[in-house]
């Protein structure tokens, strides 16, 4: 299991801010926002595969939305109270990091959009 130490010299400021330190990256400005690529988003601390290119589509929201994990175990989530709101967060279910916040305003055929920072998935082309 890796250190706070560990994670800050594998991870960049953001990436650890976000993964870390439950951060949300500004919106319209992550790497995958608008990345059309054909391919799976990993989780950037463990390399566990979460998302597919398939899954992903324009929410507007300003960030990598998803329909749907590549499986169901692949996120865990937990209620999040802060900031005054009641969200969902999400969490890699392999190592715990911060991904975003899933809402129940997505597209079929789920009806849910997983809003993802970029900060904490890299991607591997298909």
């Amino acid at each position: 299991m890796m250190n706070e130490e560990n994670w800050k010299e594998k991870l960049t400021p953001l990436q650890y801010q976000v993964t870390r330190e439950k951060g949300t990256e500004r919106p319209f400005t992550g790497e995958y926002y608008e990345h059309k690529e054909k391919g799976t988003y990993l989780c950037v601390c463990c390399g566990e595969a979460l998302f597919s290119s398939q899954a992903k589509y324009d929410s507007g929201s300003g960030w990598p939305s998803y329909y749907e994990p590549v499986k169901k175990e692949a996120v865990i989530t937990e209620s999040d109270q802060t900031h005054g709101m009641v969200r969902t967060e999400i969490l890699c279910q392999n190592c715990g990091a911060h991904l975003g916040h899933v809402f129940p305003d997505g597209p079929r055929p789920t009806g849910l959009r997983y809003c993802v920072n970029s900060a904490s998935l890299k991607f591997q082309k298909e």
